[in-house]
C-alpha cells in the first residue's frame, strides 16, 4: 500500500477527529499529535485549522467527481446528465442509486465530513449553512433540474419537479442517516432504496401510451 504524505496524513487525521469531536472541539495541537508531529511541523503544510478544513472540502469534492466519472455522469451539472437519464432503465437506475448510496455511506471523506457537519450544525452557523448547502440545497437543485428535463422530454409525468426531487431524495438521505447511527442496518436500508426507486418510477414515469 502506498504510504501517505505528511500533508495527506494531516487531512486524514483531522477529518477523523472532526467527525468524532466536531470541528470546534479539535485543536491544531490535537491534529498534530494524531499525525505524530509537532504543531510547528504542521504549520509548514497548513497555516490554520480553517485551511485544513478547506483542503478537506476540496478533496471531498474531487473524490465525488472521480466517483461520478466512473459512473459516466457529471453529478453536479444536471444539463450534462440529461442524456444519461433520458435513456436509463429502471434496473440501471436502481444500481446507480445503490452505488451512490454505498459511496456516500462508506467513502472516508464523504461519510466523516457528513458526520462532522451534523455535529457542528447546532453550534456554528457557518457549518450549519454548509451542511444545508451540501446535503439539502444542492442535491435537491440537481435532482429538480433533472426531473424538469425529463418532464420536458416526456419521460416523467408533468408534476412539480422540486416536489419530485423532495420525494426522491428525502427517503434516501433519511436512510443514510439511519446507517450513520446503525451501520448494522445497511442491508435493510439498501433494500429499501431499491423499493423506493421502483415505487418512485410507478408514481411518476409516463406510460408509453400516454406520451
Amino acid at each position: 500500500m502506498e504510504s501517505l504524505s505528511t500533508k495527506e496524513r494531516i487531512l486524514k487525521e483531522a477529518l477523523n477527529l472532526f467527525s468524532v469531536k466536531g470541528y470546534e472541539g479539535v485543536s491544531v495541537a490535537q491534529i498534530a499529535s494524531a499525525v505524530g508531529i509537532k504543531p510547528p511541523s504542521l504549520y509548514k503544510h497548513f497555516q490554520s485549522k480553517q485551511e485544513i478544513f478547506e483542503a478537506i472540502l476540496k478533496e471531498m469534492t474531487a473524490r465525488y467527481r472521480r466517483q461520478a466519472a466512473v459512473m459516466e455522469m457529471n453529478g453536479l451539472d444536471a444539463r450534462d446528465d440529461k442524456g444519461l437519464f433520458m435513456e436509463i432503465s429502471e434496473v440501471q437506475l436502481i444500481e446507480m442509486g445503490k452505488s451512490l448510496f454505498r459511496y456516500f455511506l462508506h467513502d472516508a471523506y464523504m461519510s466523516k465530513f457528513r458526520r462532522m457537519l451534523a455535529l457542528g450544525q447546532y453550534h456554528d452557523p457557518a457549518l450549519s449553512n454548509l451542511y444545508i448547502k451540501q446535503f439539502v440545497d444542492e442535491p435537491l437543485a440537481y435532482q429538480g433540474m433533472i426531473f424538469g428535463l425529463l418532464i420536458q422530454g416526456g419521460v416523467l409525468l408533468p408534476e412539480p419537479p422540486q416536489i419530485m426531487a423532495l420525494h426522491f431524495y428525502a427517503p434516501i438521505f433519511l436512510l443514510l442517516t439511519l446507517c450513520d447511527c446503525h451501520p448494522e442496518r445497511e442491508i435493510e436500508a439498501i433494500e429499501m432504496v431499491e423499493q423506493h426507486i421502483r415505487q418512485f418510477n410507478r408514481l411518476y414515469q409516463r406510460n408509453e401510451s400516454s406520451r
